[in-house]
């Protein structure tokens, strides 16, 4: 459950951009549409080795 103490006199969209930036933390939507379609476990790998590769990419970049 996600708590989000407010101060006294507090702006309630001040509250709510907290309460948002929380639950995009915890990652509940992500993993919702995620197990939205099965994804196959050598799929998912591929995914997983070409975006090692681009980052690598970039940090070579950068240097």
């Amino acid at each position: 459950m996600i708590v989000v103490p407010l101060k006294e006199g507090e702006n309630i969209e001040r509250a709510l951009k907290k309460f948002k930036r929380k639950f995009e933390k915890t990652g509940v939507v992500k993993e919702l549409r995620s197990r939205q379609a099965f994804i196959k476990p050598s799929v998912q790998r591929r995914k997983e080795r070409i975006h090692a590769v681009y980052v690598k990419q970039l940090q070579q970049a950068d240097a």
